[in-house]
């Protein structure tokens, strides 16, 4: 065997799997798979298989109609249409928990443990536009990849956040149809395909784990609408962050039953047998440990991917219960943070639900100085925790009347784009940065922001700039100015490379819909929606006789 594995893991696994330890093994010398999703929000999977020049080296997924295998030696990270966001390259197995989701559009939806972002992306693409998706993930660095896949995708209807579960919930509570809580794990499920999940599996022990997990969920819960649906993944093979967590979770939250999955694929059913609940003396123990049966394992084994695990929770739609549930959950909060160690007491304590609204108040509004402060003298990218202006006409200085950003916005978008002031939801800025916000949003004021919506550009002293965001969220009609380069062809790869194009007034593979254009195909000086096989990848600013290359140094092809 190429994987040299923990033998406390290789213990664990023999004892709880039998007769099929050896075949469980044996999968570690075999192939790894690789997996592509398809993007709708640009482009169907009938429609991308086309264009894709693969030479017919992509497999359906069974599980996912968006995903399919591909050949290692594609390398598809490596081709134009990955910059247009066409499809994320995401793992087989870790297709299915947004899969389990039943997003629909119109949804309003929490990806709450979310980077780097194939899940939330996933979601997005089932929204198709519509609703409200909001990505968090408590990890500051780990934001960064979020917001640039969620961006990469096009996504309109997005917020991203740097929070704690229960800061969330604060303002959040009961707001969400849909609930994805892909929870950090132990990560024993990924060892084929990342060997240094086998160095990290000691610090990120299972019982360390497993706190935080059941930390995760019981914040989650109060963000859940009556009638909503919760899925919860890891991509563990430990019971005590699987099936003894669901259990566990159903017994502080009889208003919750579990969705049983169906076993397709080779899936097969959760382990109740593997829970302290399953010899319960009381019904309701018994009840519990019998409804994990319902929950889905992917074992490597028996399916083309790596080992994952999922449950899928609806609470039922009754006030009653839900009040229950609000009174059940604080006090379950507060006896389970009173023994835990102080490493896990701080993934807790810092919304944690005060008894008297007046402290609550008070201790949010001192945190959220101290933690604005030091993001300012950091110089950290997110917005902190400001107020978010949502300005109509112009703001006053100095008796001088200035345009606001959002004016600024409106007047690009007039001379630039066509439609953009039917788009759905409401410009707001935090300072001169101009965001479309979706509807129904609540104020997001004492939160960390890292994206209010979808990133429209700046208001600069002369002129607005438009984002790399909004570039890639837009459709190639949509821009007034736009210039189409086959993917085959050299020159995307020199703009995807951050290189100047020297292009002339009259290009055949260009369009100019403004009614001041001399011609369709005849640029004017300003900004150039660039595309490849119609698909945007970036902005340019022709000066008369260049194409200026407007893509930042993080988006370039390295």
């Amino acid at each position: 065997m190429g994987i040299e594995l923990p033998v406390l893991f290789r213990d664990k696994m023999k004892e709880r799997l039998g007769g099929e330890f050896e075949a469980f093994m044996a999968s570690y010398d075999a192939q790894r798979w690789y997996g592509l999703r398809v993007n709708r929000l640009k482009i169907t999977p009938v429609d991308y298989l086309a264009i894709a020049n693969r030479e017919g080296r992509l497999e359906p997924i069974p599980w996912s109609e968006e995903g399919f295998y591909y050949d290692e030696s594609s390398r598809p990270g490596k081709h134009p249409h990955y910059h247009a966001g066409l499809y994320y390259i995401q793992e087989p197995s870790a297709m299915v928990p947004a899969e389990l989701l039943d997003v629909r559009p119109g949804d309003r939806v929490l990806d709450l443990c979310a980077a780097p972002g194939g899940k939330s992306t996933q979601l997005a693409g089932k929204l198709g536009g519509e609703g409200l998706l909001v990505a968090n993930d408590n990890a500051r660095e780990r934001t960064k990849a979020l917001a640039k896949n969620i961006e990469l995708a096009g996504v309109r209807n997005a917020v991203v956040l740097n929070e704690e579960p229960a800061a969330l919930a604060e303002v959040f509570e009961g707001f969400f149809d849909r609930i994805l809580v892909d929870a950090p794990c132990s990560g024993e499920g990924m060892f084929r395909k990342d060997e240094s999940m086998i160095r990290q599996w000691e610090r990120h022990s299972v019982e360390r784990c497993s706190l935080m997990q059941h930390d995760i969920l019981r914040h989650a819960m109060r963000m859940l609408a009556p009638g909503g649906r919760l899925v919860y993944s890891t991509c563990t093979f430990s019971p005590e962050e699987n099936e003894e967590q669901i259990a566990s979770l159903l017994l502080d939250h009889p208003e919750l039953s579990v969705i049983e999955v169906p076993l397709h694929h080779g899936w097969t059913a959760g382990r109740p047998d593997w829970t302290a609940a399953a010899d319960s003396a009381h019904a309701a123990g018994r009840d519990a440990a019998a409804q994990v049966a319902g929950t889905v394992r992917l074992w490597p084994h028996h399916v083309q991917g790596e080992g994952h695990y999922a449950a899928v929770l609806e609470k039922r739609p009754s006030a009653h219960a839900a009040g229950k549930a609000e009174a059940d959950g604080e006090d379950a909060a507060d006896r389970y943070l009173k023994d835990k160690p102080l490493l896990i007491r701080s993934q807790g304590d810092n919304g944690q639900r005060k008894k008297e609204k007046g402290l609550k108040k008070a201790g949010r509004e001192a945190n959220s100085r101290s933690r604005h402060k030091a993001d300012q003298q950091s110089g950290r990218g997110t917005m902190g925790k400001g107020t978010a202006s949502y300005g109509k006409g112009t703001h006053k200085q100095s008796a001088l009347a200035v345009v606001s950003p959002e004016q600024s916005w409106r007047e690009f978008a007039v001379a630039s784009l066509h439609g953009a002031e039917l788009w759905p939801g409401r410009l707001v800025s935090y300072g001169s940065r101009v965001y479309l916000q979706p509807d129904g949003l609540p104020p997001l004021d004492g939160l960390q922001v890292v994206r209010a919506g979808w990133y429209l550009g700046e208001a600069g002293k002369h002129r607005f700039e438009p984002s790399q965001a909004l570039a890639m969220g837009l459709k190639s009609e949509e821009a007034v100015q736009m210039m189409n380069l086959p993917s085959e062809n050299q020159e995307v790869i020199r703009y995807l490379k951050g290189e100047t194009l020297q292009v002339g007034a009259e290009q055949p593979n260009a369009h100019n819909s403004s009614s001041t254009a001399p011609a369709a195909g005849q640029l004017q000086k300003g900004y150039v929606l660039i595309c490849t096989d119609g698909f945007p990848v970036g902005w340019g600013k022709w000066d008369g006789s260049m194409l200026k290359n407007e893509l930042s140094a993080g988006w370039r092809w390295t």
